[in-house]
This record gives C-alpha cells, sequence and structure tokens, in this order.
C-alpha cells in the first residue's frame, strides 16, 4: 500500500491508522485481514498493518519495525506481555482489561479477564484474520481456562464482518462467574452482559464513590448491574437508590447487592430522564447522584444531540441534590472531549442556579491506559462536583 504525498505524517508520529482517503494505491490483490506493507509515496517503509478493504479505516499498523514478523508468535509476545503490565492489579482484584487495542500495539483487540476465563472482542478485519492465534495465546497466560468470544459490537459491521459470539478455546464458562474488587464481590454474565459483562473501567471511581459516600441519600442511575450501588453501601450511605431501564439489569443488582450483605434498597426500572422528572416533580433530595449513562455519542454529527441529552440529566441531578451534594457525572463517548463535557456540565449547574465546584477528576483506571500517540484511547472522564 502506496500512501498519497504528505499523507504519512501520522503514520510517522506512530498513530496506527489509515485512512482510505490516504491511499495513492494498493499493489496485488491482498484478501481482508491480511498483512501489508505500508509505504510513503517516496517509497519509505511505514509500517505493517492489517489490512481492511470495506472499511474506512482501510488498514491499522502492527508494527512500526519493518524486520519485525507479524505471524502467531507476534500476538503470542504481545499479548503476554499485555497481560504482564496488569500483574500489578491482582492485589485488588481478579478482574482487570488484559488487551486495551492500540494502547498494547494491537489495534481492534480488546481482551477481559473474570478469574479463569477471558473474553475477547476482535472488531477488525486484521483481528478477524488472526482470531486463531489470539485465542491460543490468551488460553496460554497463566490461570486461563477458558476464551470467550463477544465479537458482536456494531463497529464489526463496518469491516464488513459478521457478529460472532461462543467459546473460542478451553471450557465453556459458567453462567455466572463471581469477582472480586477492593474485597467487594459482583457476579458477572459473560454471555449476555454488557461490553464484555462488566464495567471494568469504573474501578477508580468505584472506589471513589466508597470513600465520599458516607451517610448520604444516593441515587445510582443507570445503575446496570448495581456496583456503583454496592460501593456505595459499603461505604456507609444511608440509603441507596437504584435506577435502570433493564429489568434483568435490576435483578442482578439486587443479587450483588445481597452478595455484599446490603439491603436492596430501592429499585426502580424506568427510563432515567423520565424517573429525573418525577423525583424533581415529588421534591426528592439526595446527597449524591450518580449519572453514568451509556455511550451517547457514536459518531461526530450527534454531538450537538448528545450534549443536549448530557445537559439535561446534569441539570436536573443538580436541581435533586441537597446542599452540599455532590454529583458524580460521567462520559464514556470519545468523541465529547473533556473541555467540552465540563463546559456541558458548568453550564447545565448555572440553569439550575446552583453554584458548584469540581473537587475530583474520573478517567479510566490503570488497564485501560491512553497511548500518547492515540488520543482516541482517552475516553472516559468524569467529574466530581460539590454542589451548592
Amino acid at each position: 500500500m502506496t500512501l498519497r504525498p504528505g499523507r504519512e505524517r501520522s503514520l510517522v508520529r506512530r498513530h496506527p491508522w489509515v485512512f482510505s482517503g490516504a491511499v495513492q494505491r494498493v499493489t496485488g490483490r491482498p484478501g481482508s485481514g491480511a498483512t501489508i506493507r505500508i509505504e510513503s509515496a517516496d517509497g519509505h517503509f511505514l509500517g505493517w498493518g492489517g489490512y481492511s478493504p470495506e472499511s474506512q479505516i482501510v488498514a491499522r499498523v502492527w508494527t512500526f519495525d519493518e524486520d519485525e514478523t507479524v505471524d502467531e508468535g507476534f500476538f503470542t509476545t504481545r499479548i503476554a506481555a499485555a497481560a504482564a503490565r496488569r500483574t500489578p492489579l491482582a492485589v485488588v482484584t481478579d478482574a482487570c482489561r488484559l488487551v486495551f487495542s492500540e494502547s498494547d500495539g494491537l489495534p481492534g483487540l480488546i481482551a477481559d479477564r473474570y478469574g479463569a476465563t477471558a473474553v475477547v472482542e476482535l472488531t477488525t478485519a486484521g483481528t478477524e484474520h488472526w482470531r486463531e492465534a489470539i485465542g491460543e495465546a490468551l488460553a496460554a497466560l497463566p490461570g486461563v481456562e477458558s476464551v470467550y468470544e463477544r465479537s458482536d459490537v456494531d463497529s464489526r459491521k463496518r469491516e464488513g464482518l459478521p457478529m460472532r459470539t461462543g467459546v473460542l478455546t478451553g471450557a465453556e464458562p459458567p453462567d455466572e462467574i463471581v469477582i472480586s474488587e477492593h474485597g467487594a464481590r459482583y457476579a458477572v454474565d459473560v454471555r449476555l452482559g454488557h461490553k464484555t459483562g462488566f464495567y471494568l473501567d469504573q474501578r477508580d471511581s468505584r472506589a471513589a464513590v466508597q470513600r465520599l459516600a458516607g451517610g448520604r441519600r444516593v441515587l445510582n442511575t443507570f445503575c446496570y448491574t448495581g456496583s456503583f450501588s454496592v460501593v456505595a453501601g459499603l461505604g456507609g450511605a444511608a440509603e441507596v437508590a437504584s435506577v435502570d431501564s433493564s429489568g434483568p439489569a435490576l435483578t442482578l443488582a439486587a443479587a450483588n447487592l445481597a452478595r455484599n450483605g446490603l439491603p436492596p434498597g430501592e429499585l426502580t426500572e424506568a427510563d432515567v430522564f423520565s424517573d429525573l422528572r418525577r423525583r424533581r416533580a415529588a421534591g426528592e433530595r439526595f446527597g449524591m447522584i450518580i449519572l453514568d449513562p451509556p455511550k451517547l455519542v457514536a459518531r461526530a454529527d450527534r454531538i450537538d444531540q448528545a450534549t443536549r441529552a448530557y445537559k439535561d440529566l446534569n441539570l436536573i441531578a443538580c436541581q435533586l441534590l441537597e446542599p452540599g451534594g455532590l454529583l458524580v457525572t460521567f462520559s464514556c463517548s470519545g468523541l465529547l472531549e473533556e473541555a467540552l463535557f465540563q463546559k456541558v456540565v458548568a453550564g447545565a449547574a448555572l440553569d439550575a442556579r446552583r453554584d458548584a465546584r469540581i473537587i475530583g477528576r474520573l478517567h479510566q483506571p490503570a488497564d485501560h491506559p491512553v497511548h500518547l500517540a492515540v488520543p482516541e484511547t482517552a475516553y472516559l472522564k468524569g467529574l466530581i462536583c460539590e454542589v451548592e
């Protein structure tokens, strides 16, 4: 693959994506997922990449080293190295992200570990091509007995790939896997749960909520399986109310609360936007409100629409907080930059006629590292605001 003149700059800066508009020509007829040589217009080597003819990102670089061979051993080595970097987390949890795509030099590969089960998500033609090698590399990690595939994300459609789930290698995982994190215990459904089964990226945020929840009446919205509700209870919250639109998720949330010796509190199956308005009309007040909505920005042309939704959520939450209450608010939309998110929350507080100050910032934890050359790997941002 040869790039157009001047279109090699991002690769020189070690950003691994090649967009279709940057390509001058493709030599031969490489198949989907094949490893191709990427060169500048003047013939200089830039990288070896996985070819994705159906995608706007037509290639993702595996390595910038001309002498490195992309084969089964390449994936074994990189996956083992990525997993080894997570070893220190074993003292606080038996669940973590093993591989985080571009941040670990493996674009399109997500792998999470829940005890003896590794759950893998293959999102690109390149990772699909090396599917078996990736499964074997994960199965070779110490203590891994099963590798389960959750390649059922919409991004596969843009790669021309079908959805795929099921055992990739090893034993069938149990219906319910119970993990431990900072002493709390949670059940994970790797087959049907969100993402790979659990929001591992909120580990540090859960620890922050546990530290701050003591004595407060807490409202946990978009609660999913109740992890924030659990840590709020363990942190000594006076009362915890949990809201989600999914009945099955709330059932699991109740089980997780019981598993940690906590009462179920108030569990409400409802649309969160509507429920917040209902609570405002009823004059309810809380000492802490957690807003952790799903990804609201899927495309750049939807940012304005999403910011309105974020503002609506945060405005009502500010109105529901008692004086000195804490707003713990998140966005997991990578396309929404942190500065804009803060501006939206500030506008919400202003419209609610509440003074607020940021007393903490929350981000994805160490097993979801941000690659300095790939700013897109930073996606989770959160604010802890004290509202007067």
